[in-house]
């Protein structure tokens, strides 16, 4: 079965950092371009960030840039998002998916895998 997994979501102060792990089992990444979206209440899931299986890291969202950054193990087979200077926009439901090709996409109907997502909290 092909399943991710992601962790690493929580409540953080405005201004803090999160790192949010992305972890497949059943596949290798090798292959798989890896998105992280995000979904905030009564709003439609967007997508963050995609990295490429050849490392390339495309960043979908304004808002993020600078403080975003996506990285991938393909030895632990696990793919991160490193979240600095986190902002009350940020909070949201954060999805990893993944698809099979060497190109990211930010169109989420192109990524055939999905985690279960994870919850961020952005508050004082």
């Amino acid at each position: 079965q092909l399943q991710l997994v992601e962790s690493g979501g929580g409540l953080v102060q405005p201004g803090g950092s999160l790192r949010l792990s992305c972890a497949a089992s059943g596949f290798t990444l090798d292959y798989y371009a890896i998105g992280w979206f995000r979904q905030a209440p009564g709003k439609e899931r967007e997508g963050v960030l995609c990295i490429s299986s050849r490392g390339g890291a495309p960043t979908y969202i304004d808002s993020v840039k600078g403080r975003f950054t996506m990285s991938r193990d393909n030895a632990k087979n696990t793919v991160y998002l490193q979240m600095n200077s986190l902002k009350p926009d940020d909070a949201a439901v954060y999805y990893c998916a993944a698809r099979r090709s060497l190109f990211c996409s930010e169109s989420s109907d192109m990524y055939a895998i999905w985690g279960q997502g994870t919850q961020v909290t952005v508050s004082s």
